[in-house]
């Protein structure tokens, strides 16, 4: 079994033109808060990879880094993009994060798979009902990931695992449970992660 992911922060950019190239490319989208850089941090076993903060809406750009696997090429990438739904920031720069996101998601021809973190302690908001729909429309490949396993009382899991996934139109079977924090499923993670970008 291999161990944690060797990623590497190589650029932020504002728009898809700004990222590196790349052979084959995993995204991170979710709701502000829901721990995406908490998780890519699990993923590589580092502390400070990804920024993370208890203030909503911080990660404002397109944050590449490279998996810098021999295995893997050496041409693969992971994009943590900025969070949707609550920032503390204006409206207008805020409808600029959502156009740069789409951008990104329709016009990233080496994108494999979007993976969707949904914030397992609360289930799917309308925001991520959204998201999965809009990617369902489009065509574009994804996998939820529900996260913060942890948070979710043990007697009352199988219900709301089996809750998530039907309030996005999904099998619980659908859904990968982790925790960044309790390292929950991250070694599963880590394995998917290999599979999807692997040559």
């Amino acid at each position: 079994m291999k161990g944690p992911l060797q990623l590497r922060f190589v650029t932020s950019a504002d728009r898809l033109e700004g990222l590196p190239p790349t052979r084959a490319e995993l995204a991170v989208v979710g709701r502000s808060n829901v721990g995406k850089s908490s998780l890519l941090n699990a993923l590589a076993n580092q502390t400070r990879l990804a920024h993370t903060s208890k203030t909503p809406g911080r990660t404002r750009l397109l944050n590449a880094f490279v998996v810098d696997e021999a295995d893997l090429g050496r041409d693969a990438t992971l994009v943590d993009c900025p969070g949707y739904g609550f920032a503390k920031a204006p409206k207008q720069m805020r409808g600029g994060w959502q156009r740069m996101i789409e951008g990104y998601l329709l016009g990233r021809e080496e994108l494999v798979a979007i993976l969707v973190l949904v914030d397992g302690e609360i289930g799917p908001t309308p925001l991520d009902v959204q998201m999965v729909e809009w990617l369902r429309h489009h065509e574009r490949p994804h996998v939820v990931i529900a996260t913060k396993h942890d948070k979710v009382k043990a007697s009352v899991r199988d219900r709301r695992k089996r809750d998530l996934a039907a309030g996005l139109d999904l099998e619980p079977s659908d859904v990968v449970w982790v925790s960044a924090a309790k390292n929950v499923n991250i070694d599963h993670l880590r394995r998917l992660v290999r599979e999807w970008l692997a040559p």
